[in-house]
């Protein structure tokens, strides 16, 4: 049915744990011929079967869908996204016009595939060919195991597929008018998935903004990175004495301001378009609390160690900024700087700083950005919540 990719002696052990990746150097099929997108069958050097995904050219050669042998047909896409619907119904994220992460890549067992749900609107990002060929697949099982509370399907993924394929961002099923108002903690968002970062909103830290929201009364907070305001608004909602939001970004302001009109949260707000580094660096006033939640520093291995000092300054500036007895919550999405080595970065950054800091909270994404439990690389969001004396 699919082409055979055959692996050298000896390269079957992460398949045979479970390990969704087939890497270039692994394989000892010639595959010059094989189509990016392609599906594929995998065995080991004795022919035994392994599993069937995606092929594309590059160091990730093979993506698995599946360790079972089985077609991927419409009932094989049916499953699959039926169980991602169970997984966000049990955690009671569809309630209350909500938002939430529908698919997580290798965390729902669909490498290169994320959708974000936001009050009945999907918004589809494709990081593999193999997953843009399946589009009427994925399409009709989500009219399926929605139903009712699908009402539009995005698909914006010119930004997302390797070597830039000649697509074109639009809706794939019903249409939305944006900012598409969705709401998460009681808190409304209005989301632009057609000119916003990503999806339009970083649905990962919103455990995080609950968390800082329980710590803010009275308190006056700073939230660097504001992008939308989520960390702000929930400090606001939480009744904060006055915060700040920062971005380097004045297209993220408005869309903090935005936000915060649709609350009715202007008061004891102030908006503030600047560089972090350089406005920690020159602060006015000290602040009981400050957030840290800043873009990828480094993408790639090579860009590692100038991604740890820029971390190590950026913390280091708040630390001496934060008023004594304040919280810090700091964070990184680098997927190639793991926890441990955040961890070691911030107390570096703790030790130049002078100042005398604890642990209170170890933070990560939320549950409906799971982990597969054979695939550690899904655990990119760190996060560390500090006391400062």
């Amino acid at each position: 049915m699919y082409r055979e990719i055959i692996l050298k002696k000896g390269k079957d052990s992460s398949l045979l744990r479970r390990h969704p990746w087939v890497f270039s150097g692994a394989i000892a099929t010639d595959y010059s011929s094989f189509l990016d997108g392609e599906c594929v069958r995998v065995v080991s050097h004795s022919g035994k079967y392994l599993g069937t995904g995606h092929f594309q050219h590059g160091s990730i050669a093979v993506r698995i869908l599946t360790f079972e042998e089985e077609a991927l047909d419409q009932g094989f896409w049916a499953k699959r996204v039926q169980r991602m619907v169970l997984l966000r119904t049990t955690l009671g994220l569809f309630e209350h016009r909500g938002i939430c992460r529908l698919c997580h890549g290798e965390g729902d067992e669909l490498p290169g595939l994320i959708m974000d749900y936001y009050s009945g609107a999907v918004v589809m990002q494709c990081h593999s060919v193999g997953m843009l060929n399946h589009l009427a697949e994925i399409t009709h099982a989500l009219k399926t195991s929605l139903g009712e509370r699908f009402i539009a399907l995005y698909h914006k993924s010119s930004d997302t597929l390797p070597k830039r394929q000649e697509i074109q961002d639009g809706y794939l099923y019903g249409q939305c008018t944006v900012p598409h108002i969705a709401y998460e903690d009681g808190i409304q968002y209005a989301i632009d998935w057609e000119t916003g970062q990503k999806t339009g909103f970083f649905i990962d830290q919103r455990d995080n903004r609950s968390l800082l929201g329980k710590m803010s009364k009275g308190k006056t907070v700073l939230n660097a990175f504001c992008y939308s305001g989520g960390f702000s608004l929930q400090a606001l909602k939480n009744e904060a004495k006055l915060v700040y939001s920062l971005d380097s970004s004045p297209k993220a302001i408005a869309l903090t301001e935005r936000n915060l009109e649709l609350n009715e949260f202007r008061d004891r707000h102030v908006s503030v378009v600047a560089d972090a580094m350089e406005f920690l660096k020159e602060l006015p006033e000290s602040f009981d609390i400050i957030v840290l939640d800043p873009p990828a520093f480094a993408k790639h291995l090579d860009k590692k160690h100038k991604a740890v000092q820029g971390y190590k300054r950026l913390n280091a500036h708040a630390l001496r900024q934060i008023k004594p007895g304040g919280i810090l919550f700091t964070f990184s999405c680098s997927q190639v700087i793991d926890k441990d080595l955040f961890q070691h970065t911030i107390v570096a950054a703790s030790i130049e700083s002078g100042r005398k800091v604890r642990i209170l909270h170890q933070l990560h994404q939320p549950a409906d950005h799971p982990i597969g439990a054979f695939h550690p690389e899904g655990e990119y969001l760190k996060g560390l919540v500090l006391y400062v004396e």
